[in-house]
């Protein structure tokens, strides 16, 4: 009896485990068919989150971040807030030697002005301001502690590089950061499941997260009216975005990592930014075929 009970179980797990991880065979085809001729590297990962049916297409690759580093930067400040290290209204005092060379609106500050950390935070993620950045990577502990923590969530190929000792070799490689499009997809998921930390602070994380200026790639496929947490990242040699559509049928979440990319112009035909937008468009289609706004 006992036995049979025993193999019972082991049966059950495993059909969870298949459940869990079943791939969308009509969508990854249909994926597949819009990346084929894509001139450089290219990831992508998509999970149904309510059917938990997903696409993945080198999903556990190794890509640079660029800009999307700046969502674990955002838990690594989160940590600090929910250990008392710091409080999420707190007054903040700018100093020129934070300023990080750019367009940046922080970087427009002089020494001695103030600013409260939330606001900090906005324009990390909103305008994806490099000077507020590098800031709170420093406030949250430096990347040695964003890493920690992020490995503590199980994440292994997501890392800050930049400034944090030993990370010298994947910084030539990838820059300020690294990750993997399945690992950034689920990272998002996780805060956006309340996992990260607690609900409350996760829940501060998605309203970070729902005001993204940088709106004309994949979130321009999404209807305004629609919920949608993101973050993208953009160097020359790679164009990343990751974004959790909080659609009304099927909320899904979507990641897109590039490089060793051919065309590195900065016009909107880019040929990155232009397959973001098909797959972007593909998934809405997809997922919500029937929507009407009104």
């Amino acid at each position: 009896m006992i036995k049979k009970l025993f193999c019972l179980s082991i049966f059950f797990l495993i059909v969870a485990i298949v459940s869990a991880q079943k791939t969308d065979k009509k969508l990854q085809l249909k994926i597949e068919d819009l990346i084929r001729d894509f001139k450089g590297d290219i990831g992508v990962y998509v999970k149904d989150i309510k059917n938990k049916t997903t696409v993945a297409i080198n999903a556990d690759s190794v890509f640079p971040t660029a800009s999307m580093i700046k969502v674990p930067i955002l838990i690594g400040i989160m940590d600090k807030i929910n250990k008392g290290g710091l409080q999420y209204h707190q007054q903040l005092v700018y100093k020129d030697s934070l300023l990080y060379e750019g367009e940046d609106i922080l970087g427009s500050f002089k020494t001695g002005e103030k600013i409260e950390l939330s606001k900090v935070m906005m324009l990390m993620l909103t305008m994806s301001d490099n000077t507020a950045s590098l800031w709170l990577q420093s406030l949250a502990g430096t990347g040695t502690r964003i890493n920690e923590i992020v490995d503590s969530l199980g994440f292994k190929i997501t890392r800050v590089n930049s400034r944090t000792p030993g990370r010298e070799v994947s910084r030539n490689d990838y820059g300020w950061g690294q990750t993997s499009p399945k690992e950034m997809a689920s990272l998002l998921e996780k805060i956006y499941r309340g996992e990260i930390i607690n609900d409350s602070l996760s829940n501060n994380m998605l309203r970070l997260l729902g005001r993204n200026y940088w709106d004309e790639q994949a979130l321009s496929q999404v209807p305004p009216t629609i919920e949608v947490f993101s973050k993208s990242g953009a160097v020359d040699e790679t164009r990343n975005e990751v974004l959790l559509v909080n659609a009304p049928h099927h909320p899904y979440v979507f990641c897109i990592c590039t490089k060793n990319n051919k065309d590195q112009s900065w016009n909107a035909d880019n040929e990155a930014w232009v397959l973001t937008r098909k797959i972007s468009k593909l998934l809405w289609e997809y997922f919500e075929p029937h929507y009407q706004r009104y």
